[in-house]
């Protein structure tokens, strides 16, 4: 099997705490090694400044200095075909895989990650000049998002290729389908910030929503409390769901009628490409990220407010024609462009070249 270093600065796939980055770089793994490689996690090392911090970023310096050392020899003599590495950005720069890979020759490669580069003054000027620094390293720089495309291609150097590579689920088929029968569906961790947000708005828009509609809401978390008090006002038509596994959330996506999340500055939220997969319609507004997961159609932006958002809603709520023919349009789009395989044919149809032998 080729081997292929695996490095996440921001967050390992190994970490004890969930997260969106934890599970992608899972993701990002399995479907890797589904076209044939050994993917081994060369390092754990976590190289994240959140707050801008020089004392902190010149500590992890040092231990990613301290880490190359290490990786030098022991990648010398296991030698890896190639390197990659997950979501280098000015908060979490990759300070590893450039080094290694210049010192062993190898190839280096970098998944979603992302240029600013006005964060090269201020408080993570030096980590931004790192990240800046990776990226042009990289012979590839997959992206995810047409949002993150316009500043890797402003600042991109000769020769470097940027390839599309489309959020997808860790899945080789779809679930079972909804019938676009039962209640709506939102779901999102309940935390203050951008999640709490887009609870806000779905309850400025159920006020607006007129007719016997019933929602359910799957997440849980320290802002619980807050969502439930937006809610209140609603009674028995909003049911808690609270934390669900895996199978119980696939469940609450076949019982639904369709998913409303407004995706306040989501990067582009896998819970689109769930309930999509299970052939939901999505009710959103139009938003960078969010955008480029969702089945092509009539969006509210977020300045239109929760009455666009309503009265969205009150269209697929009035017509289940509508409703089960969106999600069989959406379901289709998962199938062909958001699974495990089309990630895989996209990510070795892009390296192959650099694995070729020398002419």
């Amino acid at each position: 099997m080729t081997p292929i270093a695996f490095y996440a600065p921001l967050k390992p796939p190994n970490a004890s705490t969930p997260s969106g980055d934890r599970e992608m770089a899972r993701n990002l793994i399995a479907a890797i090694g589904a076209g044939g490689a050994e993917v081994r996690l060369v390092s754990d090392l976590r190289l994240h400044d959140k707050t801008g911090d020089p004392a902190r970023q010149a500590a992890l310096r040092r231990r990613a200095a301290d880490e190359v050392a290490r990786l030098i020899p022991a990648l010398g003599q296991d030698r890896p075909a190639l390197w990659v590495t997950y979501h280098n950005y000015y908060k979490a720069p990759d300070l590893i895989g450039p080094a290694v890979c210049a010192a062993l020759d190898l190839p280096y490669v970098q998944l979603e990650s992302t240029r600013a580069k006005k964060r090269l003054t201020g408080p993570w000027a030096e980590f931004a000049q790192a990240a800046e620094a990776a990226c042009d390293a990289a012979a590839v720089i997959f992206y995810l998002t047409a949002n993150d495309l316009i500043t890797l291609d402003r600042h991109r150097p000769a020769g470097q290729r940027l390839v599309h590579l489309p959020p997808f689920l860790p899945a080789d088929g779809l679930p079972a389908a909804s019938g676009c029968d039962g209640p709506m569906l939102s779901a999102g961790m309940m935390r203050a910030g951008d999640k709490l947000s887009s609870y806000r708005i779905i309850a400025e828009t159920l006020a607006h929503l007129p007719g016997d509609w019933r929602l359910e809401i799957a997440g849980d978390g320290p802002a619980r409390a807050e969502v439930a008090a937006l809610m209140a006002r609603f009674g028995n038509r909003v049911r808690f769901l609270g934390l669900l596994d895996r199978t119980a959330l696939t469940a609450a996506y076949a019982r639904a009628g369709l998913f409303f999340w407004p995706g306040v500055n989501e990067a582009f939220g896998m819970v689109y490409l769930e309930a999509q997969a299970a052939g939901l319609p999505v009710v959103a507004q139009d938003r960078p990220g969010v955008r480029d997961v969702l089945l092509p159609g009539d969006y509210p932006t977020p300045e239109a407010g929760p009455e666009a958002l309503a009265r969205t809603l009150s269209r697929l709520l009035d017509d289940p024609a509508l409703r089960r023919a969106r999600g069989a349009e959406a379901r289709a789009m998962i199938a062909a462009t958001h699974l495990r395989p089309a990630a895989t044919d996209r990510f070795w149809s892009a390296v192959a070249p650099l694995l070729e032998p020398a002419a």
